[in-house]
């Protein structure tokens, strides 16, 4: 069951910027509440209050090293589907194949210089 205090923070965190600039003006501490955004009410009305904000786990990002030989393969690929739409008249994959075809070839130029 929740507490009182996480059923308010939950509610700071629901409300529009002129509630809680009326909160925070009526909070003696916290100055030029109308020059605030959003996020620095919420901040300045929390510490106020005693509040504290739980962090976010921050999660971690995993680059997969890719060669140039896998990105050349993947455009090959591309290509072939490519050919199948221009048979099949289908303008709108052609466009998009040709697109990706494009980025992959970027992409290659960038690891070879990597």
């Amino acid at each position: 069951m929740m507490t009182a205090e996480e059923k308010q923070e939950k509610d700071l965190d629901r409300m529009t910027v002129k509630e809680l600039r009326a909160i925070a003006s009526e909070t003696a501490n916290l100055v030029g509440v109308h020059a605030m955004k959003k996020a620095e009410l919420l901040a300045g009305i929390k510490e106020a209050r005693g509040i504290k904000e739980e962090e976010a786990p921050k999660k971690k990002v995993v680059k997969v090293a890719v060669t140039v030989k896998d990105l050349k393969a993947k455009i090959v690929e591309l290509k072939a589907k490519r050919k199948e739409a221009r048979k099949a008249m289908d303008k709108r994959m052609v466009e998009i194949y040709r697109r990706k075809i494009n980025r992959l070839k970027k992409g290659t130029r960038k690891v070879s210089q990597a």
